[in-house]
């Protein structure tokens, strides 16, 4: 054979080994890259779940996650098996520990009650509750309405206050889920979320006949800003009249006194002495 067509063989046979080398490395860079990540297993709700459910076996599932777990995943089922549900699931969610009471809690309204919280109970009609459409995580303003106790500084009759601002409803009647479709509904009682020290306030004034207001907001406002409140006389005051001036009396200025002189004569020699009036002396 041809020495030269030999090299030209041997040289064309490197380059492509070359070329099948650098293909071949590419093609698993990439076959690496694509390699799914590791997943891990948690637990997840099998079916959606209501608030206040206490999990059984039959309502979890497990579904793998990759990449890293959400904080406070629950990874076996037995640490969600008795749990009271605090926070509605959904089908195929996975279930973290702060949407589940402590151990032990149980379920229904109490689980759903946070530490240092208190469930309180209002008394409402159909005009209290807003017409019905105060449900279950609805925020609310308490309004009160009566004629205050004890010595009154004036004539203001009766008056209203707002007692408590940015207020969540837990339950309506006996549900302590909300209506997806928002529809209106009549209930007797509102039980609502208050700090220890909001719920002595309202208990007292329930306590002394005074008349509520269930106020609705908008779940996004959050503000709270003190209220004066308002009294029926400034209700039915006219405030088109205008304050009449009031005239201004001064007392009449004093004429100046008139000062008292004695003449004194004594033999050839002669002496005036000035007296002032007895009203200047002091």
């Amino acid at each position: 054979m041809n020495r030269r067509l030999l090299t030209i063989l041997v040289v064309a046979f490197i380059i492509a080994a070359g070329c099948t080398y650098l293909v071949a490395h590419m093609l698993g860079s990439r076959l690496q890259q694509a390699k799914p990540p590791a997943t891990q297993s948690v637990v997840a709700a099998n079916a959606d779940i209501k608030l206040g459910t206490i999990l059984k076996p039959a309502d979890l599932t497990t579904i793998q996650i990759a990449g890293d777990l959400p904080t406070g995943a629950i990874v076996k089922p037995e640490q969600a098996v008795g749990r009271g549900v605090i926070s509605e699931l959904y089908k195929g969610e996975p279930i973290l520990d702060t949407r589940l009471a402590a151990v032990g809690a149980g379920g229904g309204l109490a689980a759903a009650i946070p530490l240092g919280f208190r469930a309180c109970a209002v008394r409402v009609d159909d005009v209290v509750a807003v017409s019905g459409f105060v449900t279950p995580g609805s925020r609310v303003d308490v309004l009160i309405s009566g004629t205050p106790p004890g010595p009154q500084t004036g004539n203001e009759g009766t008056q209203a206050r707002t007692l408590l601002q940015d207020i969540q409803v837990l339950s309506a009647g006996t549900d302590i889920q909300s209506d997806k479709e928002g529809k209106a509904r009549q209930v007797g009682v509102v039980n609502v979320l208050l700090t220890p020290e909001q719920a002595e306030s309202l208990t007292l004034a329930q306590n002394q006949g005074v008349r509520f207001q269930l106020v609705l907001r908008n779940p996004l406002d959050t503000k709270t800003d003190p209220v004066p409140g308002t009294a029926m006389v400034n209700i039915f005051a006219d405030k088109t009249v205008k304050p009449k001036a009031v005239a201004v009396v001064r007392a009449p200025k004093k004429p100046a006194s008139e000062a008292y002189s004695i003449e004194i004569f004594s033999g050839t020699s002669h002496s005036t002495t000035k007296f002032a009036s007895p009203e200047e002396k002091p």
